[in-house]
């Protein structure tokens, strides 16, 4: 068996959690979003208890055929049907940055922070502004980053057009800090950003339900 066949497309970041033993055997894993199921080959294939959520119907049913009786539901990721502390780990690996807005970006959080038990592992990976201020361009006055003071940017966030030039709803590092406290949890990692050059800047947030 080679790598691909073991992992799938597992993204990397993920794999740093299971190395880490923050993402084991025993546990259950809400994949948000969860597409076709990339970031499922490998947990699948270990016996995790797995389920998960999808706006597209022909994504859901791409990862139904890669586990025909774990639970997975069509739905947005603002409006799951998933019960109160429902997983152990909740990952939301390259989704929120579609929010449409502030309050879009929200309910997003929000209900998947719901999900998650007490204790429990939230993994995100969001394009972020960080790194990229001055490449950026705000949708709405086609300027860069205002340079505010952390207060005043906190809990803000919009969509803004990246280098690459896809259109995406950006957050900062302030942002990310401010609704750790807001939900109740404590970061596990430092803030994570890789800036792919002259395209995007991804953040990795991890945090713990308290």
């Amino acid at each position: 068996m080679n790598l691909r066949e073991e992992f799938g497309d597992l993204d990397i970041y993920v794999f740093d959690q299971l190395l880490r033993g923050r993402i084991a055997p025993g546990m259950r894993v809400f994949d948000a979003g969860c597409g076709g199921g990339r970031n499922l080959v490998y947990l699948l294939r270990q016996g995790f208890d797995v389920c998960g959520n999808d706006a597209n119907p022909a994504a859901i049913a791409q990862v139904r055929a890669l586990a025909a009786s774990a639970d997975f539901r069509v739905e947005a990721i603002e409006d799951t049907s998933f019960p109160d502390a429902h997983a152990d780990v909740v990952m939301a690996s390259a989704v929120l940055h579609f929010a449409r807005d502030a309050a879009h970006f929200e309910a997003m959080v929000r209900s998947l922070w719901r999900v998650l038990k007490p204790g429990g592992l939230f993994f995100a990976r969001l394009a972020s502004t960080i790194g990229i201020e001055n490449q950026v361009r705000a949708l709405d006055t086609g300027l860069a980053v205002p340079k505010l003071a952390p207060a005043a940017r906190a809990s803000e966030g919009g969509r803004f057009r990246l280098p690459d030039g896809s259109d995406r709803y950006l957050v900062d590092a302030v942002t990310l800090l401010d609704w750790t406290g807001r939900l109740g949890g404590e970061l596990v990692d430092p803030l994570k950003t890789t800036v792919v050059h002259e395209q995007r800047a991804m953040t990795t947030w991890v945090a713990r339900r308290r």
